[in-house]
């Protein structure tokens, strides 16, 4: 159980594709923690923002393969979440 909301959010995600969603479609891209659920990615956006959640939807990114020299490793797990927001709601990261 995951117990404070700002260890549930990490960070923001921002590429030109969630700069996209941002601007066309009012969808906020993060990155969350891999134990967290869709329950407790809304509360904690609304707690943490002050904003009204209308939908969430979750990546869940395996790890890739990577070579280090002749060593064979792993990337971490990430889970991404992608939080719609209701018309007249909006995030300012700055």
């Amino acid at each position: 159980m995951i117990s404070n909301y700002r260890d549930i959010i990490k960070a923001p995600i921002i590429t030109e594709k969630s700069e996209d969603l941002k601007r066309n479609h009012n969808t906020y891209t993060f990155s969350v923690d891999i134990r967290a659920n869709k329950v407790q990615i809304k509360q904690a956006i609304e707690k943490i923002f002050n904003v009204k959640v209308e939908s969430v939807n979750i990546i869940n990114v395996e790890p890739k393969k990577k070579r280090f020299g002749r060593y064979f490793g792993r990337r971490n797990k990430v889970k991404k979440a992608m939080v719609k927001l209701s018309e007249g709601h909006s995030i300012d990261f700055e």
